[in-house]
């Protein structure tokens, strides 16, 4: 999980949802068995986390390219 979330963050920002709803799914199954003494529930924590981060930062970039687009056809149609 961890890895995915890194990988969402400084390589491919699309790892990012995928990151995120999978984290969830996990941390919700964790949740569900709590006679069960997860050693590796930071690492999960850690991954989904980043899987936040990244679809943040894509939903940015998206934001900032679709307004500079906009820009550049209202500069070059007026």
């Amino acid at each position: 999980m961890l890895v995915l979330g890194i990988l969402g963050v400084m390589v491919c920002g699309i790892l990012g949802p995928i990151t995120w709803a999978k984290g969830n799914r996990v941390r919700r199954e964790m949740d569900a068995q709590p006679a069960v003494m997860w050693t590796n529930r930071g690492t999960v924590t850690a991954g989904w986390v980043c899987g936040i981060v990244a679809t943040v930062i894509v939903i940015v970039q998206v934001v900032f390219l679709l307004g500079f687009l906009i820009l550049v056809i209202a500069v070059e149609g007026g």
